[in-house]
């Protein structure tokens, strides 16, 4: 496995700038970002797709600096129910995929997306319980009106041009969870599977291994490398559901932490050989969204952390009882 970094992380710096302090840090892999929710500016999506001495230029930034281009990030709402949003949204993933095709990568990060309802809202309507039978109605038009459609196409599109998908399983939108992404895998096929990000399963009460073992090999296509630590004092008094904003870390049941600062070393040891059972050799992709530490400092301590866990090199004679 090597150690990456999604550049959303560093919006401060340019494209060139980025991808020099990754490597001034020790960083082998890089996720960069196409558009979706994200407003850094580290890829020109139209230009790359159509230029293709602005393509040659971008892979070779990469290869220069020894660095691994591990995914395209494209996390957006693609079913958003405002006409000009999920316009945009949905050109933006099926431009990511062409655009991944044409740099021969094949991993596209993406999120399922969050529906309306019948009514015709311009909001997306996250349905989280099943009490009163208009939310399953709700529900099941979602998934057979909406996701249905849109997954079975974008799923064919994806084979087509042998690219994958890695949904991130984000509370907000229709899938959260392994059944959902299961269910969202059977109607868009093989070439969609997770970008496993263990930060939204903590506060959702599920283990991230026992997950990466039941979703089983060949599911998991690219990891999100982030932590949560959840504060038991308020989760005990007002549950993880909890609407407060990211910045009050003292009045949420929950935040995204530094790797380290949620979860210990052990725990994340038997993450990375969860992940090695099921076949995964890919970059464990830093994401910082910590409001505690600067960008800077939550990505080094978290590249500290991980080095002794990741083995990113092989020596150069193997012992032959290995």
């Amino acid at each position: 496995m090597k150690i990456g970094l999604f550049t959303d992380g560093l919006p401060g710096l340019s494209f060139s700038e980025a991808l020099d302090w990754l490597v001034e840090q020790g960083i082998e892999a890089a996720e960069i970002s196409t558009g979706g929710f994200s407003k850094t500016p580290h890829c020109n999506r139209t230009e790359l797709l159509k230029d293709s001495k602005a393509r040659s230029e971008f892979k070779d930034a990469f290869d220069q600096r020894g660095l691994t281009l591990s995914a395209l990030n494209c996390n957006g709402n693609t079913v958003d129910p405002n006409p000009e949003r999920g316009k945009e949204q949905k050109e933006h993933l099926y431009q990511t995929i062409e655009l991944a095709e044409k740099l021969g990568l094949d991993t596209v990060v993406a999120m399922s997306g969050c529906p309306g309802d019948p009514s015709g809202t311009p909001y997306p309507n996250w349905i989280a319980h099943p009490f009163q039978q208009e939310f399953l109605e709700i529900l099941e038009w979602q998934w057979d009106k909406v996701l249905t459609p849109f997954w079975k196409e974008a799923g064919q599109y994806a084979t087509d041009h042998g690219v994958k998908i890695a949904i991130e399983m984000h509370p907000g939108q229709s899938v959260f969870s392994p059944s959902g992404l299961r269910r969202l895998r059977d109607i868009a096929g093989p070439s969609l599977g997770a970008n496993l990000d263990p930060s939204h399963l903590f506060y959702q009460g599920m283990d991230p291994n026992l997950v990466i073992r039941e979703l089983g090999p060949n599911f998991v296509f690219h990891v999100h490398a982030k932590d949560a630590k959840i504060n038991p004092h308020r989760t005990v008094s007002d549950g993880n559901l909890d609407l407060n904003p990211m910045h009050l870390v003292l009045e949420r049941s929950w935040g995204y932490r530094t790797l380290g600062f949620g979860h210990d070393e052990l725990w994340w040891r038997e993450f990375v050989s969860s992940l090695r059972s099921v076949g995964y050799d890919g970059s464990l992709s830093i994401e910082h969204e910590d409001s505690l530490m600067s960008a800077a400092e939550g990505i080094i301590k978290s590249v500290k952390f991980l080095e002794p866990i990741v083995l990113t090199t092989m020596p150069e004679e193997t012992p032959p009882w290995l």
